[in-house]
């Protein structure tokens, strides 16, 4: 058994990591703060990255509060006594004047049961301001910073508009750790003209580094994007759903066993969904990504010394 696991998983799954943590059932409940985009309104880049809509989360349209108790009533219902976290998952969550950060994370934390917050953000999208801050907001409840990279590769960076370079990442994860914030970092496979390869050396690259956790996402095409617009024209190439378990399954084997595995698959809209329509079954993947670590005998880390 997996030296992180009570369960079948090969590898450091989040729940795990909350149960232990925590004592508890954990829920993230994420919630759009109306936050914008550096990368949209024009600061370091225009229309954002090419597979973004709206930004991760539901369309902003109600206070915090309303958003934080109507998933929290669901997760009521099956967990009385769980506890949360406030996700704050929308758009560039560190991108506003601190006082309207220190509103908006402070009111989620007010709520009952709230043990901690997790904010999405960019790396280069967090001043020191703001960092002074966040250190503080650390001490006293469980903080998570999540930075978007996607890929190790600036090619790729390049075409899928992130305008940040890898040192600006490197350079944001140095500042978080020395003020001994978490990090989380999220990668995407399949993003278009990457190898397998590729995608390795990218999980084989954050596993040197002092991160806490990964998301994986697989790409998802979405109605009126760019991706959506490129792929009409280029029709590159998607990876399949074996290829993607294959190496999904690799790279655990390369990633630090230690990290926290917060996502192994993306998990689209349906209805915004153009390809690949095998991602709407994301509880079959995943499934399946533990049947292929259990038929190789593998465990997340095997290969991270080699």
């Amino acid at each position: 058994m997996f030296k992180y696991s009570d369960s079948n998983k090969r590898y450091y799954t989040l729940d795990y990591f909350y149960k232990h943590k925590f004592n508890s059932k954990v829920f993230k409940i994420s919630l759009n703060a109306g936050f914008t985009c550096p990368n949209k309104d024009g600061k370091v880049g225009i229309g954002g990255c090419i597979y973004c809509s709206n930004g991760s989360g539901d369309i902003y349209n109600t206070d915090l509060v309303t958003q934080f108790n109507k998933v929290k009533e669901i997760m009521l219902k099956k967990w009385p006594k769980a506890k949360y976290i406030g996700y704050f998952q929308a758009n560039t969550n560190t991108y506003a004047p601190l006082d309207i950060l220190k509103e908006k994370y402070e009111t989620i934390l007010k709520q009952d049961n709230v043990v901690g917050l997790s904010i999405a953000t960019r790396p280069d999208s967090i001043s020191d301001e703001c960092l002074d801050y966040l250190e503080e907001l650390s001490k006293r409840t469980y903080l998570t910073i999540e930075l978007g990279l996607q890929t190790i590769h600036n090619k790729t960076s390049k075409f899928i508009n992130r305008c940040h370079n890898l040192k600006c990442f490197k350079d944001m994860v140095k500042k978080l750790r020395k003020r001994n914030i978490n990090v989380v970092v999220h990668i995407i496979n399949g993003l278009p003209y990457e190898t397998k390869e590729m995608m390795i050396e990218t999980v084989k690259y954050l596993s040197k580094l002092d991160i806490q956790g990964i998301k994986i996402h697989m790409l998802s095409i979405l109605k009126d994007t760019k991706l959506a617009s490129i792929y009409k024209d280029e029709k590159f190439k998607l990876i399949s759903r074996d290829e993607y378990i294959d190496i999904v399954c690799d790279q655990l084997e390369y990633l630090r066993e230690d990290i926290v595995v917060n996502r192994i698959t993306g998990d689209p809209k349906v209805s915004d969904l153009i390809e690949p329509d095998w991602l709407i079954k994301k509880v079959t993947i995943i499934n399946d990504i533990d049947k292929e670590m259990k038929r190789r005998n593998t465990y997340q880390g095997v290969k991270f010394n080699t």
